[in-house]
């Protein structure tokens, strides 16, 4: 180690006062860490693209410093799908350190990475007082059954006013007005279930019947618009 004259010629002061970091909560724990195997915790985060036309929400499970789990999900960006398939291959096995460092191919879940990162080893984690921290596959839970990502998607003009595109239930087919023509509820299909009905057996007509839903007074509706068309 190499140091300046003016730093050689001082004299030695001690450092009376060093009591170490401060103690952070780690899965209902209190760790002093030091170590990058000193981190552990499940937390989400979201980044974002440099030109802000996307964005990452990334889930991490991490324990003794290595990810164990990462769930990416992205929007608003065609290439960022095929940027998450190589980032959920790439991040599991890496330390949070590593994964800090590397290239996760798209700059929105560069950012993610960021994010988590900092509330990760600030003891911000979203299991920092659960004992023993969350099972690896706790991240599929934000999914629920059908294991796809909570999508809302709705579009208006000033001209012609809303209309909702996905809600968390499924694909909108139906817009449930009423006699001053406001929102009442709408009619969706819920494609995951769809899905696994015809994986069951079931032929595309029936398993498109079962899947449908509404939500709101539908029932009330003075009239149903297809939100795609008019």
């Amino acid at each position: 180690m190499i140091y300046s004259k003016e730093v050689e010629e001082m004299c030695t002061v001690a450092q009376g006062v060093h009591h170490g970091c401060a103690p952070i909560p780690e899965e209902a724990k209190w760790v002093q860490a030091k170590k990058v195997e000193d981190i552990s915790g499940l937390t989400h985060g979201v980044g974002w693209c440099a030109p802000q036309q996307g964005a990452c929400k990334l889930t991490l499970n991490v324990k003794e410093g290595i990810i164990q789990e990462a769930l990416v999900e992205t929007i608003g960006c065609s290439g960022m799908t095929h940027s998450a398939a190589m980032a959920s291959e790439i991040l599991p096995g890496l330390t949070v350190m590593e994964a800090l460092n590397t290239d996760l191919v798209c700059d929105a879940i560069n950012t993610a990475m960021r994010e988590l990162f900092l509330q990760i080893v600030y003891g911000r984690s979203q299991s920092a007082f659960s004992e023993d921290g969350l099972p690896i596959g706790a991240g599929l839970e934000d999914l629920g059954k059908g294991l796809r990502s909570q999508v809302g998607t709705m579009y208006g003009t000033l001209a012609k006013g809303p209309r909702y595109l996905e809600m968390a239930e499924g694909y909108v087919t139906g817009i449930a007005l009423d006699a001053d023509n406001e929102i009442i509820g709408y009619k969706f299909v819920n494609f995951g279930k769809m899905t696994d009905f015809i994986k069951k057996g079931d032929d595309p007509a029936t398993a498109y019947e079962k899947s449908c839903g509404q939500y709101g007074r539908v029932d009330d509706a003075v009239k149903i618009i297809d939100p795609r068309k008019e």
